[in-house]
């Protein structure tokens, strides 16, 4: 049994899929399968189902995962006592961002950690505020950058960068009268949205449901640029951040939502901290550079 074959194990549950795996891994998608082959000829147990949508952990295959996830983080441990001893942090942490997300904090702090700790390999991935506290909850994240509308899940610690408020963007033809949109006209119109489990998305249906409506999204962006050339276009009513529709480069009318749909940007972390030195010493450095944004 190898480190390499654990880590190739781990990276096919977490990606779903071998060229998954292999893409994360930056190895050819033969090497994982042959080193997870030979894993589980060692060990006598199929280890995933394997079919034409990608690879599923076996009851078997899970509970080896776990294992594998506790062997690798024992040798980062290892490694960075050792690096300790040196005065210098290594290790990888691995970051969440909301998709959709544009945030200059993020960037900086993320270069200045790179600055500070350049042993230590920071790796960036986007998905959903939903899924990302769930990745936050199962260890397979150090932190994560959230939208969020509601508070957050137990075992969770968060601070809020910024709260916005949301607006709704049409054709700079739009017939409506005035500047402002009531959630029960919006509830009559075709919306362009942020998919569920992003903070916009989850402010909009949470404020709809407080009223009594349910919104009809006929198309989801998972890109805010793409929101607003879509509604520019004619193809719905566009919902964004504020500070998005006052830079849109492409022609469109503003309309405020009464009442207001406020969602927050939040740096998110297991309340008991990261398991790592190195993501303890990146939380350190995110509290910091959110804390100085928010007070600006």
């Amino acid at each position: 049994m190898e480190l390499q074959q654990l880590r190739y194990v781990v990276a096919v549950a977490e990606e779903g899929s071998f060229t998954g795996a292999a893409a994360r891994e930056r190895v050819a998608q033969p090497a994982v399968s042959a080193a997870v082959r030979r894993l589980e000829r060692e060990l006598g147990l199929p280890l995933f189902e394997r079919g034409r949508h990608g690879a599923r952990t076996t009851s078997a295959g899970a509970a080896v995962v776990t294992r594998a996830r506790e062997a690798l983080a024992a040798v980062d441990g290892v490694r960075t006592a050792a690096g300790e001893l040196t005065g210098l942090l290594t290790g990888r942490v691995v970051v969440g961002m909301v998709v959709g997300c544009v945030s200059e904090v993020l960037a900086d702090l993320l270069a200045a950690f790179a600055r500070t700790h350049p042993g230590v390999e920071v790796a960036l991935e986007e998905g959903t505020s939903s899924g990302l506290l769930d990745r936050l909850a199962d260890g397979t994240l150090d932190l994560a950058w959230v939208g969020r509308a509601a508070p957050p899940p137990p075992g969770v610690a968060t601070a809020v960068l910024h709260e916005e408020e949301q607006v709704a963007v049409v054709p700079a033809d739009d017939p409506h009268r005035g500047d402002v949109l009531t959630l029960d006209e919006l509830r009559t119109r075709r919306l362009i949205a942020l998919p569920r489990g992003t903070g916009g998305r989850t402010a909009l249906d949470e404020a709809c449901a407080r009223s009594g409506t349910a919104p009809t999204v006929a198309l989801e962006a998972t890109g805010l640029d793409m929101v607003l050339r879509l509604a520019a276009r004619g193809l719905g009513t566009g919902l964004v951040p504020a500070s998005m529709a006052a830079a849109a480069t492409v022609p469109v009318r503003v309309l405020r939502i009464e009442p207001p749909v406020r969602s927050r940007i939040e740096l998110a972390w297991r309340a008991t901290g990261p398991p790592s030195p190195a993501g303890r010493a990146l939380l350190a450095i995110a509290r910091e550079h959110v804390s100085r944004a928010s007070e600006v």
